[in-house]
């Protein structure tokens, strides 16, 4: 009978850090979201593709707050509020964010609930240049509503 001895040694603090930093590379594509789709899409009209399929948007319900003109595009305060009871049986499900200028047009997704109360959100963003912001509603009955508006950027805040 052959005996084989392994042999054991201990793993240093950088050795272990450079295992757990390729098991988070790894792990990182296992846990891809709706959004991570998006995130190839190369245009708004792409992205939009993704989420609404077939359906065309129908305009309303989407009330757009923005400046109609942004001195720095860095940091621009953008609101959105979809005209919804928000009850079990009509609700909003999502509302999708795009800026059709930027380097990348995805800006944010948002998700609700009946809970939610309201579907309702304010952010900031980063926009490269004079551009039109685009947010569409998703529908708890599967429709989907869309508003636009144009901003003016003076300074462009993504290189730009």
């Amino acid at each position: 009978m052959i005996h084989k001895t392994l042999e054991t040694r201990q793993v240093g603090r950088r050795e272990l850090m450079a295992m757990f930093g390729a098991g988070v590379v790894a792990a990182m594509g296992v846990g891809m979201t709706p959004r991570d789709a998006m995130a190839d899409a190369k245009s708004v009209t792409d992205a939009m593709m993704k989420v609404v399929g077939d359906s065309k948007p129908a305009t309303g319900k989407i009330k757009l707050d923005l400046p109609q003109i942004a001195e720095n595009g860095n940091t621009v305060p953008i609101a959105v509020e979809v005209d919804s009871p928000m009850s079990d049986a009509d609700h909003v499900k999502a509302l999708h964010l795009w800026a059709d200028k930027n380097p990348r047009p995805e800006v944010a997704s948002f998700r609700f609930s009946p809970a939610s109360g309201k579907a309702k959100v304010s952010t900031r963003v980063r926009l490269s240049k004079t551009q039109n912001i685009v947010a569409v509603a998703e529908m708890s009955d599967g429709k989907f509503y869309m508003a636009k508006s144009e901003i003016k950027v003076t300074i462009g805040g993504c290189g730009g």
